[in-house]
């Protein structure tokens, strides 16, 4: 009888052996985000966000479409065609670099170029995926409004026919990429329901004013979208679909991103808490070798770990066309709560200096404070699996 292989030493950085699962395309794609987030993030992004500002913006948009990293799940059109675990382990490094460089990548590929790639005309996908794939074009996604959050259906953004024409008028608020997007695409009420526009930024009438003193996404462009009266040709509406299902299967794709995403930020916080509690020494010894300090390290690293392996297996159902919504608020609402507790109990760990810009902690907890928010909030989650589990409607 053979002798059972040895199994490999265990890995602090690993220690499910979650890389197992993945193929060597997959660890180029991470490894390739991860460098290029080291470089041109890490070093700059305390500064970012102290400043409330994301300098360059364009630069980088650029630079991450030369990587591949807009509309990267997207096939044709310039798009890297890649698999949804790929795009999640994307979304993870870069959250693990900043919550608002997630956003960027998130917005302009699950959302803009989604919509336009899924519900749009041929002649729009040619003139804008392209474009927005190599990041010259930036784009932005108009769903919320100032009154009209988590009930997108009471939304009072109205397009209305004027000849063979459109013209739209409303507003919208707290739009990543708003105030740099060379095309929003913009849901408003019509009389044959809800549809989807493409309105060119440079369009008389449409305007994005920044929104600015935020304490969370600070290194990021959020902006408010006014549309007055603003003129759009017969062919700018979405043609391939009609109503809240448009702008909810958009959600879903970004949601899904989220829910690797967050897993990055905690990433982060975890390991400066374990390499702090290495080094910090306290009554003589390092903090790590105190019993309640490797309690909150064990907890924070089963969690953690736990969140990567549910992205994943939601990432092998999506490739496989077997993920339903229901299972993607599952995950977000998991993840994102999970990741902020463990950027809380990173942050005792690092006492005092958890609060400090020179250490990543705080940062990431206020993003994920928004990340919570937005795309779904935790109660918006609890409701749509609560429907799912008992077959009742909670909403209304």
């Amino acid at each position: 009888m053979s002798a059972s292989p040895k199994p490999p030493a265990f890995d602090p950085a690993d220690p499910l052996g979650l890389d197992d699962l993945l193929d060597p395309e997959d660890l180029a794609v991470r490894d390739t985000v991860r460098s290029w987030a080291a470089d041109r993030v890490l070093p700059y992004v305390a500064e970012w966000y102290e400043k409330g500002e994301l300098p360059g913006i364009r630069e980088l948009a650029r630079e991450l479409g030369s990587i591949g990293a807009l509309g990267m799940s997207l096939t044709g059109y310039g798009c890297a065609g890649a698999t949804s675990v790929q795009y999640g382990l994307a979304c993870l490094e870069l959250e693990a670099a900043d919550s608002g460089i997630r956003s960027l990548v998130s917005v302009q590929g699950s959302l803009a170029m989604y919509a336009i790639h899924a519900y749009g005309s041929e002649e729009q996908k040619n003139e804008w995926l392209p474009r927005m794939a190599s990041g010259e074009v930036i784009g932005c996604f108009g769903l919320t409004e100032p009154d009209h959050g988590s009930d997108p259906a009471g939304m009072r953004t109205f397009a209305k026919r004027d000849g063979e024409d459109w013209v739209l008028s409303g507003r919208k608020m707290w739009i990543t990429n708003g105030s740099v997007a060379g095309v929003a695409v913009v849901w408003a009420r019509t009389e044959d329901g809800i549809r989807g526009f493409v309105v060119p930024t440079d369009r008389p009438g449409f305007s994005a004013p920044e929104i600015k003193h935020k304490w969370s996404l600070r290194a990021s462009v959020t902006s408010e979208l006014v549309l007055d009266d603003v003129r759009l040709p017969a062919d700018a509406v979405l043609p391939e679909v009609t109503g809240l299902r448009g702008p909810l299967g958009c959600l879903s794709h970004a949601r899904y991103g989220i829910v690797w995403g967050s897993m990055g930020a905690a990433r982060s916080s975890f390991e400066a808490a374990l390499d702090y509690a290495r080094t910090r020494e306290q009554f003589g010894r390092p903090i790590g070798g105190f019993q309640l300090t490797q309690a909150k390290l064990a907890d924070m690293a089963v969690e953690l770990h736990k969140g990567i392996l549910l992205a994943h297996h939601l990432g092998r159902r999506m490739d496989a066309g077997r993920l339903r919504p229901e299972q993607i608020s599952f995950g977000k609402l998991n993840n994102v709560r999970e990741a902020i507790e463990i950027c809380r109990t990173a942050r005792t760990i690092l006492g005092a200096n958890g609060i400090s810009l020179e250490y990543p902690v705080m940062r990431h907890a206020t993003n994920l404070e928004s990340v919570l928010t937005y795309e779904g909030t935790v109660e918006m989650h609890q409701l749509v699996l609560g429907k799912a589990l008992t077959g009742l409607d909670a909403f209304r």
